[in-house]
């Protein structure tokens, strides 16, 4: 399953699954493919929230699903897509057929994500596994309480997680997988994932998709 994910720049992911294709906050992407069925975003910040690049993978088929928060500003990009799906932190959905749970992003100690914005993390089950995709998130009680398969989590420090942290957290919820975004562009250092990955105890196996 986890060849069928792919990591950009800081926490821009796309997979590629049976139900179509799958981006959650593109940013720079470096071509123009317009193939997503899908565009999850988790908060407005400007490197998670990008109109260019929704432009660049959106097409008319395609379903943006954004928290509450975002509902008034995604209006800019309404005519790239076929609808906006608008959703709240602790929901359980189904949209055209693909299984959602949101998750709480959130700070706890830092200002940068407040937990009243109401940003949010994705759990996505796509054939058989939960894929839980983060956000900008510290190691909250909702996120230790997670269930999952794969996980891809923060550990660029200063706005999220530190690579530490984020590690004890992956102890704590025990995927089968776990992939670290972002780091080694805004925040975070390269070296900051082979922290990370000798961090985490087996049996989770931790994949580097950022090279």
């Amino acid at each position: 399953m986890t060849e069928q994910i792919e990591v950009f720049t800081q926490s821009s992911i796309r997979i590629r699954a049976q139900k179509g294709t799958i981006y959650i906050d593109p940013f720079q992407m470096k071509t123009k493919p317009q193939d997503a069925n899908f565009i999850f975003i988790t908060h407005d910040h400007y490197d998670h929230y990008s109109p260019e690049d929704i432009q660049k993978v959106a097409g008319w088929k395609t379903i943006l699903v954004v928290p509450k928060g975002l509902q008034k500003q995604a209006q800019e990009v309404a005519k790239l897509v076929s609808r906006i799906e608008v959703v709240g932190p602790g929901e359980k959905r189904e949209i055209n057929g693909l299984k959602i749970e949101t998750v709480p992003s959130y700070n706890l100690s830092k200002a940068y994500h407040p937990k009243k914005a109401g940003w949010v993390g994705y759990i996505l089950t796509i054939e058989g596994k939960r894929i839980y995709i983060a956000g900008d998130t510290d190691a909250t009680k909702e996120a230790k309480a997670v269930e999952c398969d794969i996980a891809l989590v923060p550990i660029g420090g200063t706005f999220t997680m530190d690579a530490k942290e984020a590690a004890d957290l992956i102890n704590t919820i025990r995927p089968e997988v776990a992939i670290p975004t972002p780091y080694g562009s805004i925040v975070g250092k390269k070296e900051d994932a082979k922290t990370f990955q000798q961090k985490v105890k087996a049996p989770v196996e931790v994949e580097i998709k950022i090279p």
